[in-house]
């Protein structure tokens, strides 16, 4: 049976270590493994994306032969995301060679889709990877989950060691289940107080990612601890972790708590042992922050460290606003712009586009009632503000795609206010595009007024 909040198992170690170390000593059978140290890692489970897995696939079969099979069936998710609902038949092939090879391998959790017209007709298909994740229960304490895409980071928000790989070291994974990695070393981030009404994860990590540079933790764990941390919800805490790489971090984690256990509940029956930072473990740098002093923030072009407060940026005039992604396309997302939008008690200024990242998301914006709303759902509350109708789930525009993506910037000099995680050139299409990155309360509020707004304005 999986693991309860009764039947903390304390991991023993001679020398303090880092819930990372924790993990990848474990990982590698080890009783310590320090920073620094190469390390041959036992994967727990390997992500593939529909972008990557041609190339994973075709490197698979390359070195291990073509009649060789993975080396766990179970423990290989394949999770068509990326470019789904386009036209585009190069983007079809990558979907087609995945199902392709899953069914060559008899890979368990493939979660496939076959008739664009209507994501629903799929059963099977889920959406967004990283949030798919989380939602089919492969996210577990104490595991090591590989990806091959960056914001893999993401399951780091249940305590477990979580990291993008490329598509060579994903193919040996695939034939072998291990990969060497370098132990990082962990720079600790404490963040305290009360988090105030119109902040959200996504100005927490915007401010650290602000503060550290976009190189500031490169090759790094970061380690989210203290009493915001604590109050933050799963997907709140997902956000934070998503967004490590940003700062060049390897992965992110925070401490598996009751909190965890009771998302997990209804998810996975796989046994697992939550790992935590020893006491006395070494970290190599330690920043704190008091949340209650902070501003809802915003990242201007081009990078996600070009850091800015809102209200300083309220003479910025935009032209659309983007509410998606694996950082900003979640239920609690969503209910946090249907909030902003309630308060507000006006139509947007400019197109709204709401992306939901998964299956479960799209439904819940249907039937899940905001609190304070009168019984209304996120749907209805949108439809009153003019937005967009909840667009298929996907990646969609997060990462430009094909020109007829859903949300892309096709036109130069566009403004986005957008709640996904990169702002480069091209990013989200044209490459003369404008991206500012902000919380779902941000992005709903700059819709309100057609500049880029403080939620304060509204909440």
């Amino acid at each position: 049976m999986a693991f309860s909040c009764s039947s903390i198992i304390t991991y023993k170690s001679k020398t303090p270590m880092t819930a990372t170390e924790k993990i990848l000593a474990r990982a590698c059978e080890k009783s310590e493994v320090k920073a620094g140290e190469n390390a041959w890692i036992n994967v727990d489970v390997l992500m593939i994306n529909d972008i990557t897995c041609p190339g994973v696939c075709g490197t698979f079969k390359r070195e291990f032969g073509n009649t060789a099979k993975v080396w766990d069936r179970e423990k290989i998710v394949v999770i068509p995301d990326h470019y789904i609902f386009t036209n585009d038949e190069r983007a079809h092939r990558n979907v087609d060679t995945a199902r392709d090879f899953c069914v060559e391998q008899d890979i368990k959790y493939f979660y496939d889709i076959q008739d664009r017209s209507n994501f629903r007709a799929n059963p099977d298909y889920k959406g967004v990877c990283h949030v798919a994740l989380a939602q089919e229960g492969h996210c577990r304490p104490g595991e090591v989950l590989l990806g091959t895409d960056s914001h893999t980071t993401s399951a780091g928000a249940f305590g477990q060691f979580a990291t993008g790989v490329g598509n060579t070291d994903a193919a040996f994974i695939l034939g072998t289940g291990k990969i060497l990695l370098k132990v990082p070393a962990t720079l600790r981030f404490v963040l305290d107080g009360e988090m105030p009404n119109y902040l959200l994860a996504k100005d927490l990590i915007l401010n650290i990612i602000g503060e550290i540079s976009m190189s500031g933790a490169t090759y790094k764990t970061m380690e989210f601890v203290g009493t915001t941390i604590e109050s933050l919800t799963m997907e709140e805490r997902m956000t934070l972790c998503n967004m490590v790489v940003e700062a060049g971090g390897k992965n992110g984690i925070v401490a598996a708590d009751r909190t965890t256990y009771k998302y997990l509940e209804d998810k996975t029956s796989t046994p697992y042992e939550p790992i935590f930072s020893d006491e006395k473990a070494r970290f190599q740098a330690e920043y704190r922050f008091d949340v209650s002093e902070l501003e809802p923030l915003v990242a201007k072009p081009h990078s996600p460290d070009n850091r800015a407060l809102a209200r300083e940026c309220n003479n910025v005039k935009i032209d659309r606003v983007y509410i998606g992604s694996c950082t900003g396309g979640k239920t609690e997302d969503f209910m946090a712009a249907a909030k902003v939008f309630l308060a507000g008690g006006k139509t947007v200024k400019v197109p709204t586009f709401l992306v939901p990242a998964t299956q479960k998301v799209w439904m819940d914006l249907y039937t899940l009632e905001v609190p304070g709303s009168g019984g209304k759902t996120c749907s209805q509350i949108f439809e009153e503000a003019g937005c967009d109708p909840p667009a298929s789930p996907s990646c969609a525009a997060c990462m430009g795609g094909p020109k007829d993506t859903y949300g892309r910037l096709n036109e130069p000099k566009q403004v986005c206010v957008s709640t996904t995680n990169r702002n480069f050139p091209g990013r989200m299409g044209h490459i003369e595009g404008h991206v500012y990155l902000a919380s779902p309360y941000t992005a709903a509020a700059s819709a309100l007024t057609g500049f880029v707004t403080d939620p304060r304005k509204f909440l």
